[in-house]
């Protein structure tokens, strides 16, 4: 298999770990999807940590069982970097759609690929899913 695409595969796998809610609430395993330097820049504007995050996912949508679900769609990435992928992707949560762009970092060892870096944009309702239009 083409390595680049083995690590974009890899970062896609561990995105799609982060929206499954038992991943969510459990402060373990979101640890092992994310980089201890990890940054997170949401669509409020707020500037989330590693600690900050890891306290705060279990409150976040998307992290309760029995609550709605991620739904990704036209997820695709693109290695930078030997160990460094961007991923970029749509998400519904409810009626909230946004648009998300991920750094994954590979790490040594057992380590593996953890998020490096995140930003979420919330898509305003007018706008068609997929659309690029710019203002």
């Amino acid at each position: 298999m083409d390595s680049a695409r083995d690590d974009v595969d890899q970062a896609i796998a561990g995105e799609l770990q982060l929206m499954d809610p038992r991943v969510r609430a459990s402060r373990e395993l979101a640890g092992q999807l994310l980089d201890p330097q990890f940054v997170e820049v949401g669509g409020s504007g707020r500037r989330l940590t590693y600690e900050t995050m890891l306290a705060e996912l279990p409150d976040h949508p998307g992290s309760s069982p029995s609550g709605p679900r991620y739904e990704p769609s036209d997820m695709s990435g693109v290695l930078l970097a030997p160990g460094l992928v961007h991923l970029t992707f749509e998400t519904i949560l409810g009626e909230r759609r946004t648009r998300h762009s991920s750094i994954w970092r590979k790490g040594d060892g057992a380590a593996g690929w953890r998020m490096y870096y995140h930003q979420a944009t919330r898509v305003p309702a007018d706008v068609e899913q997929g659309s690029s239009r710019t203002e």
